[in-house]
């Protein structure tokens, strides 16, 4: 018998589309823009633009990612 582990990775099973849109759902554009500061957010933004330029900046990518973490730990999502 096999025994399934858990994932301690809050990540886990996500992907960058659900972490983005859950977190504009959560503190909007406006709000996002001054926590992580990339122009993505700030400038005419939209989930896909965001997906597209945070796919191909792995630094961004980490702090978008950091902050989901950061806003779980703290009970900040909707």
């Amino acid at each position: 018998m096999q025994l399934e582990t858990m994932s301690n990775d809050p990540l886990h099973g996500l992907t960058l589309e659900m972490i983005v849109t859950h977190l504009v759902e959560s503190y909007g554009w406006d709000e996002l823009g001054q926590q992580i500061r990339i122009n993505c957010f700030t400038s005419n933004p939209s989930i896909q633009s965001s997906l597209k330029f945070l796919r191909k900046t792995p630094w961004a990518r980490t702090k978008v990612e950091d902050f989901y973490k950061y806003s779980l730990r703290k009970n900040k999502l909707k």
